[in-house]
C-alpha cells in the first residue's frame, strides 16, 4: 500500500502539485466522497433488510446517482474529470451549508472544498488508488492516513504541523488517558494526539466501546481540537474519522482569543504541543491569559491557556521550548510560579 501511496505522490509531483498539505488534502476530499457512497450503500441495505425500500437517511438523494463514487469510479478519465470538477466538489461544499449533511463536522470542513488536481489522467490515479484502500479496516485506514501525514514532516518547511510520533506516544503513555476523560488539543493539527489518546482507550479499556453510553461518550464527547487553519481542520477531521471516531469536536479557533473562555475549567486532559513562534494579534488575546503573564509570548499564553481550560484535579502534557524553563524574563518567571507553587507540576521530560 505505502508503495502505491508512493506512485501516487509522484504523480502529483510530476502534475505541478508540490506542497505535500495540498496533496493530502486533494486526497482527504476523494476519501470523504467515497465514505459517504459507503454510507449510502450501508442504508440502502438496511432498507432491503428491513424491506421498507425507504432509505432513512440518505446521502444521494434521487438523481444524483452519477455524484457517487460507484458510479463515476468507472468512467474514463476525461468525463470523470468533468463529473468530479463540475458537480461532485460543488455537492460536497453544498453539504456543509445543510444541516442534516453528513451529521458532523466534517462536513462542515468540507465547505471551502477547492479542487485543485490539475488533469484527468491524474485524477483516474488517484481514484484507483483511494478505491484500493480496504475503508472497512480502522487499522488499514488509520496507517495509511499516518503514512501520508508523514510525508508533511519529512517535507521540511511544514514540519512544524507534525510531532513525532514516539513522542505523542510517551506523552499519551504517561498520562494514560481513561473512558470517561474529555481530551483536548487546543493547537490540534492534524490531531496525533487524540487519535492516540482513543487508540490507548480502545487497547486498554475495551469495555468503553461495549457499554452503550461510554461509546456514545466516546464517539462525540471525549475529543475536542480547535485549530485556526481550515486545512488542518480538514487533515484532523479526516484523520479521526478514519480512525474510528464518528463525531469528534474538532472546530475553527483561534485559541488565544476571548473565543476560548466558554471552555473555562472544561477538560479532564490536555495533550498538546502548540506554536512557539508566531504572530499574536495582540488585541484579540483574551484579557484573563494576559492578567495571567502578560507577555506576547505565545508559548507562555498557551501554557497559560491550558491552566485555565483544565477542570480541578485535571492533568496536562504539554511540548514547551528551553525558554518557557529557563527564561528569565518577568512573564517566564511568573509561568513557572504559578506552575510550582499553585498548581502540581509532576515532571520536566527533557528529550
Amino acid at each position: 500500500m505505502k508503495s502505491k501511496i508512493d506512485r501516487v505522490w509522484d504523480a502529483f509531483w510530476s502534475g505541478g502539485i508540490s506542497n505535500p498539505l495540498e496533496v493530502i488534502e486533494q486526497i482527504t476530499y476523494l476519501l470523504f466522497i467515497r465514505r459517504l457512497d459507503d454510507l449510502h450503500t450501508l442504508e440502502e441495505k438496511k432498507a432491503r433488510f428491513n424491506g421498507s425500500g425507504e432509505i432513512a437517511n440518505p446521502r444521494f438523494l434521487p438523481g444524483q446517482e452519477r455524484l457517487r463514487w460507484s458510479h463515476f469510479k468507472n468512467l474514463d478519465p476525461d468525463e470523470m474529470y468533468r463529473v468530479v470538477s463540475t458537480e461532485v466538489f460543488p455537492f460536497i461544499q453544498r453539504l456543509g451549508q445543510q444541516p442534516n449533511g453528513e451529521n458532523s463536522t466534517y462536513s462542515d470542513h468540507m465547505r471551502d472544498a477547492r479542487f485543485t488536481i490539475p488533469t484527468a489522467s491524474l485524477l483516474s490515479k488517484v481514484v484507483e488508488m483511494v478505491n484500493d484502500i480496504p475503508m472497512d479496516s480502522r487499522d488499514t485506514n488509520g496507517d495509511i492516513y499516518e503514512y501520508m501525514l508523514s510525508k508533511i514532516a519529512s517535507a521540511g518547511t511544514n514540519g512544524q504541523f507534525r510531532t513525532p510520533r514516539h513522542i505523542i506516544q510517551l506523552m499519551v503513555d504517561m498520562w494514560a488517558p481513561q473512558p470517561d476523560d474529555e481530551i483536548c488539543d487546543p493547537a490540534c493539527g492534524t490531531a496525533g494526539f487524540l487519535v492516540a489518546a482513543s487508540e490507548y482507550v480502545r487497547e486498554h479499556h475495551p469495555s468503553a466501546l461495549t457499554d452503550t453510553e461510554q461509546r456514545r461518550h466516546f464517539h462525540q464527547n471525549m475529543f475536542h481540537g480547535y485549530d485556526f487553519d481550515s486545512t488542518m481542520l480538514r487533515i484532523g477531521s479526516m484523520n479521526m474519522l478514519l480512525h474510528g471516531i464518528e463525531a469528534p469536536d474538532i472546530r475553527y479557533r483561534d485559541s488565544l482569543s476571548e473565543g476560548a473562555s466558554g471552555d473555562t475549567e472544561k477538560y479532564s486532559l490536555i495533550l498538546a504541543n502548540p506554536p512557539f513562534a508566531g504572530s499574536l494579534d495582540y488585541e484579540s488575546t483574551a484579557k484573563d491569559l494576559q492578567r495571567t503573564v502578560k507577555t506576547k509570548k505565545t508559548e507562555l499564553l498557551f501554557l497559560a491557556l491550558f491552566l485555565k481550560l483544565l477542570a480541578s484535579g485535571g492533568r496536562a502534557a504539554v511540548i514547551v521550548p528551553d525558554g518557557v524553563l529557563f527564561g528569565s524574563s518577568t512573564a517566564h518567571k511568573s509561568l513557572r510560579r504559578t506552575l510550582v507553587e499553585d498548581q502540581k507540576l509532576d515532571a520536566v521530560v527533557k528529550l
